[in-house]
C-alpha cells in the first residue's frame, strides 16, 4: 500500500480531479492521501478539504515543493510513498501495475519508480533524464546538445521513447513513487531546492545509497504538464536557473560549479534574448528579463545556501 503526498499551490480543478482520480482508480492500494497547501489563494485547498479520509495541511506561506513534500512525509507511515503532481491523475491499473512491480523479487534494490505519463490525446511524456554534469549546461546554454549530444548530452532523455521499461537515473517528479525505506536511510528532499531538480538531488542521493530508479511502461497515469508554474513564468525561469546553480556546487567540482554558475549568469541570458527576439516574442523577452533580475537579486542567498552542507 502507497500513501500519497501532493502539494498545492492554486491548482485550482486540477487539485480536485486528482483527489478524484485517487478515489477512482486508489483501488485500498492508496492509504492516506496528504495534501500540503502552500497558501493557495483560490479555495482549491478548500476543496481538497471535502474529500473523505484527505488530510490538508495549511501552510502559511509557500514553502516550496521540498520543503513542503518532507512536511506531508511526516504524516505517512507506508510501506512506499506517492508524491503525485496536482496537475497529473491515476489512471486505471496505475497503482496495481507500479505496486505489483516494487513488490516483486526483481525490484529489490529499486528505491523510485516513475510510470508512463500521457497527455489528454494520449501522447507519451518523454520526461525521464539523466544525471547533468556541467557539459550538461554548457550544451543547454550554446545549443551544442544539438550539434553535439555526444560531447553535451541533454538533460531529459529524448531519444528514448518512454514506450519500454527501463533503469533510468531520474523520473519526473509528477509521479514519482518512493520506498520509505530509502527516505529512511536518506532523508528526505533537500529544502534548498525551492522548486525544481528536488527529485534529482533526491535520486542522485538515493543512487548513491545504493538504490535504483527504475521507469515502468507498463503502468500509466495522465499528467498535464506546467501545472500552476504556467502562471508565473518569470519566477519559474529565476527558480529553475537557481536549482541549477546550488546542484552545480553541490555536486560539480569547484572548477566546473563556477563554471556552470558564470555561464548560467552571463552567458545564457544573451542567448535566450536572442532567441525571443529571433521569435519576435516579445512575452519571452520580458520574461527572461524578469527572471534574470530575480537571479541577479538572489545571488548572495544562492551562494550562502550552497556553501550549506547536506
Amino acid at each position: 500500500m502507497a500513501d500519497v503526498v501532493i502539494v498545492n499551490w492554486n491548482s485550482g480543478q486540477q487539485l480536485s480531479e486528482c483527489l478524484q482520480s485517487i478515489v477512482d482508480h486508489g483501488g485500498g492500494l492508496v492509504g492516506k492521501t496528504v495534501v500540503v497547501d502552500n497558501a493557495s489563494s483560490d479555495g482549491s485547498n478548500l476543496r481538497a478539504a471535502a474529500y473523505a479520509g484527505v488530510r490538508v495541511i495549511q501552510a502559511q506561506k509557500n514553502l516550496g515543493f521540498a520543503k513542503a513534500c518532507n512536511l506531508g512525509v511526516g504524516e505517512l507511515s507506508g510501506a512506499y510513498c506517492l508524491f503525485l503532481n496536482p496537475d497529473a491523475r491515476l489512471c486505471k491499473g496505475s497503482m496495481d501495475a507500479v505496486l505489483h512491480f516494487m513488490e516483486s523479487h526483481d525490484a529489490a534494490e529499486i528505491g523510485i519508480c516513475g510510470i508512463r505519463l500521457v497527455d489528454s490525446e494520449g501522447k507519451t511524456h518523454r520526461h525521464c533524464a539523466r544525471f547533468p554534469t556541467w557539459r550538461t549546461y554548457v550544451g543547454n546554454a550554446l545549443g551544442l546538445k544539438q550539434v553535439l549530444p555526444d560531447l553535451f548530452p541533454p538533460h531529459f532523455m529524448t531519444d528514448f521513447d518512454h514506450e519500454t521499461s527501463r533503469e533510468v537515473d531520474q523520473v519526473i517528479g509528477a509521479f514519482f513513487l518512493v520506498r520509505r525505506a530509502v527516505i529512511e536511510t536518506i532523508g528526505g528532499f533537500d529544502e534548498r531546492f525551492f522548486v525544481y531538480m528536488e527529485e534529482l538531488d533526491f535520486s542522485l542521493r538515493a543512487r548513491r545509497a545504493g538504490w535504483r530508479t527504475w521507469y515502468l511502461a507498463d503502468a500509466v497515469a495522465y499528467h498535464k504538464g506546467g501545472g500552476t508554474s504556467e502562471q508565473v513564468k518569470a519566477h519559474r525561469l529565476f527558480y529553475s536557473l537557481r536549482s541549477r546553480i546550488l546542484y552545480g556546487f553541490k555536486y560539480f567540482s569547484p572548477v566546473a560549479a563556477w563554471g556552470v554558475f558564470a555561464l548560467t549568469l552571463v552567458v545564457e541570458p544573451i542567448t535566450r534574448l536572442f532567441r525571443g527576439v529571433l521569435r519576435r516574442s516579445f512575452q519571452e523577452i520580458q520574461d527572461t528579463l524578469r527572471g534574470y533580475c530575480l537571479l541577479w537579486r538572489d545571488i548572495p542567498n544562492v551562494l550562502r545556501s550552497a556553501r550549506t552542507k547536506r
